[in-house]
């Protein structure tokens, strides 16, 4: 008989090994991180869910180390396409390192016409979270681009060029390698400099800002996204001005919370929901700024800021139906199941929010950290009757046991 494989260490298990290698006691460890030590101990042994982003940056920032590190980047065996993913990681790495464009180009650029294709396709594929589908074309799509920005079709290309790696650092943050997204922003904002645009370099810092969250730097984030949005105010009747300011202005609302500056990230975020309703909802630059969008990111800041009553309660009001991408849609049902998990009584709830989110993008729930916690704390919970069908197949899926 094949013996079952070792699981994978779970995040607590990740915080007790390196507080342990240095030798620190649970409430030392806590006090550096501003938890309290009750807290720390429940999530090292698996008590309570360590899908708190605001919390696991804290945590991480005392262990001396990135949230990422904590996390690490969960691959289910069954998931093919998950792993197809994280092993195409390497490659779109390898090609933002290249497309420098203080660099000549390694190969001759091919037709801008054929990019633009490529890149409509990759886009698609990301909103529906086939990041396997859209890290295989990302590599040689980047290469194409940097290129042709040396050539006759600069202008386009510098656009085309913006977009791809918007695209792959987004999709390299969904997949939990937040400093490579990082990579990817600069990248981007390289591109937008070249371009001269100021859509596109408040585009461009949407990403940074993001990558920046993504790595527990939100104070950096903070500071990248609210200088963007200072910048790109003037240029806001532009195509695309609007929707951009107003997901700068939802960056900043995130990061504001997580950097524990609640009455600044309440002010974003109104000023977000008053843009939204001028604007309606929106496609442009894939954005998809509006009302449902901002719904959808106030469900995220307070299920991670500690206020999971309104995170359902804003949930309630919010219909995902609003944005057609699966991208958008899967962060309500995942970021809404992480509130009612935190609220006894409504566990069922949680465990169907979990379900539809995993149909809508098993891709991204199942490199998802936080999915994997929240599913943890719901099986561990449920242990103590017996767990239901739809939960123990979950877990089954998610590696999570």
């Amino acid at each position: 008989m094949t013996p079952r494989p070792t699981a994978d260490p779970t995040i607590g298990d990740r915080i007790r090994a390196r507080r342990l290698r240095r030798g620190w006691s649970i409430r030392y460890a806590a006090s550096r991180a501003g938890v309290s030590h009750a807290t720390w101990s429940r999530i090292e042994r698996g008590r309570q869910a360590a899908d708190n982003r605001f919390t696991l940056a804290e945590i991480a920032g005392a262990l001396e180390c990135s949230p990422a590190e904590l996390a690490g980047a969960p691959v289910p065996a069954a998931d093919r396409a998950a792993a197809a993913a994280q092993t195409a990681v390497h490659g779109i790495r390898r090609a933002l390192v290249d497309a420098d464009l203080t660099e000549p180009a390694a190969g001759a650029a091919p037709p801008v016409a054929g990019s633009a294709r490529t890149l409509a396709l990759a886009d698609t594929l990301r909103q529906g979270c086939d990041y396997a589908g859209a890290a295989r074309l990302l590599p040689e799509l980047l290469a194409a681009l940097h290129a042709a920005a040396a050539g006759p079709d600069r202008a386009a290309a510098l656009r085309l060029l913006c977009d791809a790696t918007f695209i792959a650092s987004s999709v390299l943050r969904n997949l939990g390698h937040p400093a490579d997204a990082w990579l990817g922003a600069e990248r981007c904002r390289d591109a937008a400099e070249a371009a001269d645009d100021p859509v596109l370099r408040g585009y461009a810092a949407y990403a940074r800002a993001s990558a920046a969250a993504a790595c527990g730097s939100y104070d950096r984030a903070l500071a990248v996204a609210g200088r963007a949005v200072d910048e790109l105010r003037p240029h806001a009747g532009r195509p695309g001005g609007s929707e951009v300011l107003g997901s700068l202005m939802l960056v900043c609302a995130y990061a504001g919370r997580g950097d524990r500056r609640p009455d600044d990230s309440r002010a974003w975020s109104a000023e977000a929901e008053e843009l939204a309703r001028r604007t309606g909802e929106t496609t442009a630059l894939g954005m998809y700024f509006g009302p449902t969008n901002v719904g959808i990111w106030r469900i995220g800041i307070e299920a991670d800021g500690g206020d999971p009553g309104l995170a359902a309660q804003i949930a309630r009001a919010t219909n995902p139906a609003g944005i057609t991408a699966g991208f958008r849609q899967v962060f309500y049902y995942a970021d809404t199941a992480r509130a009612l998990a935190r609220i006894r009584g409504r566990e069922r709830e949680a465990v169907r929010y979990l379900l539809t989110a995993e149909r809508l993008a098993p891709q991204h729930m199942h490199t998802s950290a936080v999915a994997q916690e929240t599913t943890r704390a719901l099986l561990e919970r449920s242990r103590r009757t017996a767990a239901g069908s739809q939960l123990r197949g979950l877990c089954e899926r998610m590696q999570v046991g």
